[in-house]
């Protein structure tokens, strides 16, 4: 069992109902979950074309999804992190934070990734602790 969990969720598929029920199973009594979203800005060559108001939108709006996902389970909370890197980000966050599992689910990938999708790869092969992998 673990003390700190970190859940990986991505707001744009519907799979972090069984990450979360995951890490709800791997926790110790008296343990803490953080559900994270990484929030991928559009990158400064888009930035130029966009309004400010819209990439702050969009911010706010995987804020607000982020926030509703997990509003029913007072047992979890949230951040949403921002980051080029979704899985960078999320091992990174995990080593500040003494997190000693990350759940995430991982799409049935392309052949680019075959084994596993590029996010979950990237945290595997990164992450200081251990990691678990929902294939979904």
């Amino acid at each position: 069992m673990y003390n700190n969990i970190v859940v990986a969720l991505s707001l744009e598929h519907g799979i972090s109902e069984q990450a979360l029920s995951a890490a709800h199973t791997l926790v110790s009594e008296g343990g803490k979950i953080t559900a994270v979203h990484v929030y991928e800005p559009p990158n400064s060559s888009i930035l130029a074309y966009l309004d400010d108001e819209v990439a702050e939108k969009s911010h706010r709006n995987a804020e607000e999804r982020l926030v509703e996902r997990v509003k029913t389970d007072a047992t979890v909370s949230e951040v949403l992190l921002e980051g080029q890197s979704a899985g960078r980000t999320i091992t990174e966050y995990a080593r500040k934070h003494s997190a000693d599992c990350i759940v995430l689910a991982s799409h049935k990938p392309g052949m680019k990734e075959f084994f596993l999708g590029s996010t979950a790869a990237l945290v595997v092969r990164h992450a200081h602790c251990s990691v678990h992998v929902l294939r979904v």
